[in-house]
């Protein structure tokens, strides 16, 4: 593959490997699917969900009656032997909720569903952001491998330039040590990258509990979306959430400062005459010290506290997304200019080096100068992707492109 063909390929950082791929690639969308499909923390959240909606039901629970037997003078001397004057007394008591603690109580649970389902969706995100960046690493390595088997085919050719200058008696013999020096430096690189490639492959897989050598991404570096979108609904409605939790809360105390009466009746059986007589009762608790004025405060001063930081959170996300759209489009001029103009000076640049030492006009440290030069730019280049990697998946993240839930995935 020519140069000028590989640097237009650059174009949109898309990329093209020249090696063929071992498996069918997947795309990242099918990597984000099967990861959350098997993603243990995303059962947790479901179940988190269980629990909650099971705290609705148990919250539209009314409180249990109560019966009470009670029974005098069952025991004592004289007239009064065992069970001789025993009067049994069996009631049967009912507590009366007031100021709408059960409608309180289920309102406050139906938000608690909100809270979670809200909180699964971030779990969502959070999972889809790091399945990305091991994508695109993935993608990164299989670019950091051609460079690196580049490097090592443009060594071996300088290494046959040296030993026929050594060979004619026009270099001294170190020149071939250090061009075999070199070789050896550029097959360990090249290791190493296939090495980091094996690994980056192997933690993609492990999302899913997938085998690594049947996991291939497509050619080339996954191009940012074409177009802005604002933030994520799902941050925000996790915070809106959040606060209409917390008003239910408010409603809770303020019900609870409301005393319960409990009215009771029963029968009572009057030992000495045999006569059986009707009881009745009323409790109401007076309320005169305690009417829950704390709690309530707290209540709604923690309301208070999670509308702010919500809104402290949302501006905060519209900075670091202002932020983070202006790095990536630096990483990826950066890496664009990379390739397309510094790569192909240095590449010209090594050429006219060899073409001169070819004639003895350089000297090999020359054209190593050169070569390295080259190896600089890669390694520039290799900072900009990740840098572009890191920035992309933030910024994905922050807009949720993989909210499915809002219907928010982007092709």
């Amino acid at each position: 593959m020519s140069l000028k063909l590989r640097a237009g390929l650059m174009a949109g950082l898309a990329l093209a490997l020249p090696t063929m791929a071992r498996a069918e690639p997947i795309s990242l969308e099918e990597a984000v699917r099967r990861a959350t499909a098997a993603s243990p923390a995303i059962a947790a959240q479901a179940a988190g969900i269980d629990a909650a909606r099971a705290g609705r039901t148990q919250a539209g629970v009314r409180p249990n009656p109560v019966l009470s037997v009670d029974s005098e003078n069952i025991a004592g001397t004289g007239a009064y032997n065992v069970f001789r004057q025993a009067e049994t007394t069996v009631t049967y008591a009912q507590t009366i909720e007031r100021g709408g603690k059960r409608d309180a109580r289920i309102a406050y649970a139906e938000r608690d569903i909100g809270v979670a389902e809200a909180s699964s969706r971030i779990s969502r995100l959070n999972l889809a952001q790091a399945v990305q960046r091991a994508f695109l690493d993935l993608q990164i390595a299989g670019e950091v491998i051609w460079l690196a088997e580049k490097r090592l085919e443009t060594e071996r050719a300088m290494q046959v330039e040296a030993l026929r200058r050594v060979r004619g008696y026009r270099d001294p013999v170190f020149v071939e040590t250090r061009a075999a020096a070199r070789i050896s430096q550029a097959s360990l690189a090249l290791e190493e990258a296939r090495s980091r490639r094996n690994a980056a492959r192997a933690r993609l897989a492990s999302f899913w509990g997938g085998k690594p050598e049947d996991i291939e991404v497509p050619r080339g570096i996954e191009k940012p979306d074409e177009h802005q979108h604002g933030l994520a609904s799902a941050d925000n409605n996790l915070a809106a959430a959040e606060v209409e939790r917390a008003q239910a809360a408010v409603a809770v105390e303020r019900t609870r400062g409301v005393q319960d009466y409990t009215l009771s009746g029963g029968v009572r059986h009057l030992r000495e005459t045999g006569d059986v007589a009707l009881v009745a009762g009323i409790s109401i608790p007076l309320g005169r010290f305690d009417r829950n004025q704390g709690n309530i405060a707290r209540a709604q001063a923690e309301r208070q506290r999670l509308e702010f930081t919500a809104e402290a959170s949302r501006l905060e996300r519209l900075r670091e997304l202002a932020s983070l759209r202006a790095e990536a489009e630096a990483a990826r001029m950066r890496a664009d200019g990379i390739m397309h103009d510094v790569y192909p000076k240095a590449q010209r640049a090594l050429a006219q080096v060899r073409e001169g030492y070819a004639r003895g006009g350089f000297r090999f440290s020359d054209v190593q100068d050169a070569a390295d030069a080259i190896i600089e730019v890669q390694s520039q280049w290799v900072e900009a992707m990740t840098r572009y990697r890191d920035v992309l998946s933030q910024i994905d993240r922050l807009t949720g492109r993989f909210d499915a839930a809002a219907g928010e995935t982007q092709p």
